[in-house]
């Protein structure tokens, strides 16, 4: 029997998770993509707390166009917020969607910014 769509990418985040881990020096970001809105925050594991969170509901985002143009929008806030934080590498966790479309743009959207992965 085969696994539904959220099936599936539930086993590559678990598969993922088991690999990938942020530090306070260096935090994963964790990136959720809903039909409607993306999102991206900052999370320290080891901790246990989300130093910093941003969406595409957020005052800051001004894009308006297509998905792919409010990710990387949102890429780029959360890049900026993340210097500001004293932030300038990550570990990058895309929550178990292919590293296409939205998520690639907000990817590039947050290096463009200036953080590293």
């Amino acid at each position: 029997m085969s696994l539904t769509k959220s099936e599936r990418r539930q086993r590559i985040k678990f598969r993922i998770r088991k690999i990938v881990s942020g530090t306070s020096a260096k935090p994963r970001l964790s990136v959720f993509r809903s039909n409607k809105e993306i999102y991206a925050q900052l999370i320290d594991d080891v901790n246990g707390v989300t130093l910093l969170a941003t969406s595409s509901k957020d005052k800051g985002v001004t894009a308006k166009g297509t998905k792919v143009e409010v990710a990387a929008e949102v890429g780029k806030l959360v890049a900026e917020k993340a210097l500001k934080a004293g932030i300038d590498t990550v570990t990058f966790d895309r929550g178990g969607y292919l590293y296409h479309g939205r998520i690639k743009s907000l990817a590039e959207g947050a290096r463009a910014a200036g953080l590293k992965f």
